[in-house]
């Protein structure tokens, strides 16, 4: 359990490392062109994935926030029930230092700092984050993982 453990570590320290960064060198709204097709930018993302409820007027920054609390506690609890399933432990573990890493600035700024901004055609995808891309990695990979297991249990 202490290499998923460390996995997590390892994702909330570079992203609030990138994100530290971020806030020392841009202002809110600034961006810097980097290639034709990407950006880093300073955001600030008071809701969810997309923007979700960004402009709810304040109480979505202590639900988001208890949210990834309860959702953590629940990972790790995971993590304990399943040390065997690799695949599956990496996926959480990525969801899991994610979530850290997004509770900490809700806690911190009372916003998500978000700086990854991809575009193409002048149509922008939503900035995002380390965290962001952390847990979307662990996302797929439980897909993947649950599709392996369904193969091998027809």
């Amino acid at each position: 359990m202490l290499l998923w453990l460390g996995l997590a570590l390892l994702v909330i320290v570079l992203d609030q490392f990138s994100k530290t960064l971020i806030l020392g060198w841009f202002q809110y709204g600034e961006g810097r062109e980097i290639t034709s097709f990407f950006n880093l930018v300073r955001a600030h993302n008071t809701g969810a994935a997309f923007s979700f409820l960004a402009n709810a007027g304040g109480w979505q920054r202590w639900f988001f926030t208890a949210l990834g609390v309860v959702a953590s506690a629940f990972i790790v609890w995971m993590l304990k029930k399943h040390p065997a399933q690799k695949l599956f432990c990496f996926a959480i573990s990525m969801i899991l230092g994610g979530a850290v890493g997004n509770v900490i600035d809700r806690l911190l700024h009372g916003y998500v700092v978000d700086m990854l901004d991809f575009h193409l055609g002048g149509r922008h995808f939503p900035a995002f984050n380390l965290a962001d891309s952390a847990i979307t990695l662990g996302a797929i990979c439980l897909i993947v993982d649950e599709l392996r297991r369904v193969r091998s249990n027809p």
